[in-house]
């Protein structure tokens, strides 16, 4: 890359302007000094008229069909927030039109797919960042880097949490998107749980070996959007799984959308020889937050002190795709090769629980 290509900003086109897209991906661009947003796509003429409106982009550059969009000569990169059913046909072709892509996550509906996916990013030497979002929590960083230290020795156990409380029956949520197999794959573990799959792996630097789980479903029928009859949910509201990782590191997770009180709520215990750490998200709203107990004193005390986080570990996630696209990555976003093995796990899951029995990865 030219000192001029490094220098000036990389046009970004958006794929999908749902709440992801206006909550993370559209005001990261905007607040990056290396993006600009050039481009927008929604088969939803509202969603796209609003975005385009809110970010001043011109009627030729805002498209109903992904592939105008990929085929726009401003686009450089294509970022990709759309349900999960097409995130691999838009991404497979941002891929084939030699264009860099961010993908939200899970990155498939299969793993054949990941692979496919994965092979042609390979193939044309593409960069891409998959949006496991929480690899970008100041905690998350600080205790990753604790691990990777060596200072809790070797890991014994994990044991992670991902709680929301939106699915309850109270809340009323219609048969969105997130409730159809054929649009969403799972529903709580594809949705959570590849977060929680990610952060383990994240933090721990470890692999995944075998799995087993077990899901089900509470709220089989609900509104269809729009409409007074109800639809089937044909996905899991739970999950909950076991895995054993590289050097016998056994792991736990429990993964709801209907935790009563939780609003996204995340907790992972490490266990080690030489001390251990708690990470919370949101235990207090909007906060983040790790626990250590190390050395012998604190072990024999059983105190757990909390650790200030140093600035060094905040990013920023669209920042860090501009970095990815710059060749100045920190090494710590997700490649699509890090959601390919994902994807893997996520499968060996849902295979697992229609078997009962452990898969081996």
């Amino acid at each position: 890359m030219s000192m001029e290509q490094k220098s000036r900003r990389i046009g970004i086109g958006s794929v999908g302007l749902g709440n992801i897209s206006k909550g993370v991906h559209l005001p990261g661009i905007e607040r990056s000094p290396d993006l600009k947003l050039v481009a927008l796509c929604d088969i939803d003429p509202k969603a796209l008229k609003e975005a385009q409106e809110k970010y001043n982009i011109p009627d030729s550059h805002c498209f109903t069909n992904y592939q105008d969009l990929i085929n726009c000569p401003d686009v450089e990169a294509v970022d990709i927030s759309t349900p999960n059913d097409s995130h691999f046909e838009i991404a497979y072709a941002a891929a084939m039109a030699g264009k860099p892509y961010a993908l939200e996550k899970p990155i498939t509906m299969t793993r054949e797919e990941a692979d496919k996916l994965a092979e042609i990013t390979r193939e044309k030497g593409l960069k891409s960042m998959v949006c496991f979002s929480y690899r970008f929590i100041p905690a998350v960083r600080y205790m990753k880097d604790i691990i990777d230290r060596g200072l809790i020795g070797d890991i014994y156990h994990v044991s992670m949490q991902y709680f929301q409380a939106w699915g309850l029956p109270d809340a009323n949520v219609p048969l969105v998107w997130r409730y159809i197999k054929e649009r969403t794959g799972s529903g709580a573990l594809g949705d959570l749980g590849s977060h929680g799959i990610d952060l383990v792996r994240f933090v721990t630097g470890k692999e995944y070996k075998k799995v087993i789980g077990h899901a089900g479903t509470f709220v089989h029928e609900r509104k269809i959007p729009g409409s007074d009859e109800t639809g089937k949910v044909d996905v899991d509201d739970f999950c909950n799984y076991m895995a054993e990782m590289d050097g016998n590191t056994s792991v736990n997770f429990q993964i709801t959308r209907f935790a009563y009180g939780r609003g996204n709520y995340q907790r992972m215990e490490v266990y080690g020889s030489k001390g251990a750490m708690v990470y919370h998200l949101d235990a207090t709203p909007n906060t983040n937050e790790i626990e250590v107990c190390m050395g012998e004193v604190n072990r024999e005390a059983r105190v757990f002190t909390k650790l200030p986080i140093p600035d060094k570990f905040k990013a920023d996630q669209m920042q860090s795709f501009a970095d990815i696209l710059k060749d100045k990555g920190d090494d710590l976003a997700a490649t699509i090769f890090d959601g390919q093995r994902n994807q893997h796990v996520l499968d060996s899951i849902l295979e697992s629980v229609e078997k009962g029995e452990w898969v081996t990865l």
